[in-house]
């Protein structure tokens, strides 16, 4: 595996990489890697000749009260197990590579970076659009794989990519869960054991919905209200919010058909957890 630590030097490996019409996956991250982001890594595999990954931790998408500087850092283990995956290119950049002096420039998409985790963080989602087209022009990829454990993440990254034309294939891959249906995510470190249990009830939430759902359900308020009852019985959770929304705009629906997103985010100590369903 080739690590790329400017940015000439990965133009230059992505372009060599495609060389021959060979297809160029992408899979970007913020390192701290767990299963569901090696499941990205798989379906580029499975549809890509080459597949290049990413490790930046974006302090544009963090708060000032977030958790960037404890974010899990863990280099060498992560290059360890893009390599066992098979990655041929690690682009590994600085802040300061990727954001020079100076620097003025935001990719937002309006309105939907307003909507469910950009309401409670305001400015992340601007964060992650401008990061994600510099990283876009950057390597040049065929296809980009992220995870649909952040939904709104991809509905607005498939809308920026559209609005902009950039040439890439956005795809979702389902959400990687533990063997009790906690969804994968770096942040499940900060949880202790207590918090990993209280966690859960996110989950349940989403699964009450899915179950009222599907015996005939489709009132949006009646649906939400039976998964505001599921979380208040874990006390220690403060809910930020629990919403159904139409999955590509973000936009809360009244009535819930096939296909419409069922979105949760809340607190288990301070941690801030998120988890979906799609119906």
């Amino acid at each position: 595996m080739k690590i790329c630590k400017t940015i000439e030097e990965m133009r230059a490996a992505s372009r060599a990489a495609r060389g021959g019409g060979k297809r160029l996956g992408f899979v970007p991250t913020m390192g701290a890697l767990h299963e569901g982001h090696l499941s990205l890594v798989r379906a580029a595999k499975a549809s890509c000749e080459v597949v290049a990954a990413s490790i930046f931790v974006n302090p544009t998408q963090f708060g000032a009260t977030e958790d960037l500087a404890k974010y899990p850092r863990m280099f060498e283990r992560d290059r360890e197990l893009l390599e066992r995956e098979g990655v041929e290119l690690l682009f590994a950049p600085s802040v300061e590579e990727m954001y020079p002096a100076g620097a003025t420039t935001w990719v937002t998409v309006e309105g939907l970076s307003d909507r469910l985790d950009g309401r409670s963080r305001p400015g992340h989602f601007r964060g992650v659009t401008t990061v994600v087209a510099k990283l876009f022009h950057i390597v040049e990829p065929d296809a980009a794989f992220f995870g649909q454990k952040d939904a709104a993440q991809v509905a607005i990254v498939r809308r920026m990519v559209r609005d902009l034309n950039f040439p890439v294939g956005i795809v979702a891959c389902p959400i990687v869960r533990e063997a009790d249906g906690l969804a994968m995510s770096s942040r499940n470190a900060y949880l202790d054991l207590a918090q990993r249990k209280q966690a859960l009830v996110l989950h349940r939430a989403l699964m009450r919905v899915k179950k009222l759902w599907e015996s005939g359900e489709g009132c949006a308020e009646n649906l939400i209200a039976a998964g505001l009852e599921e979380v208040a019985r874990e006390e220690s959770v403060r809910l930020d919010y629990f919403e159904i929304v139409d999955a590509e705009n973000l936009c809360r629906v009244e009535k819930v058909g096939s296909g419409a997103l069922v979105a949760v985010a809340g607190f288990v100590g301070t941690t801030r957890l998120i988890d979906n369903i799609l119906l």
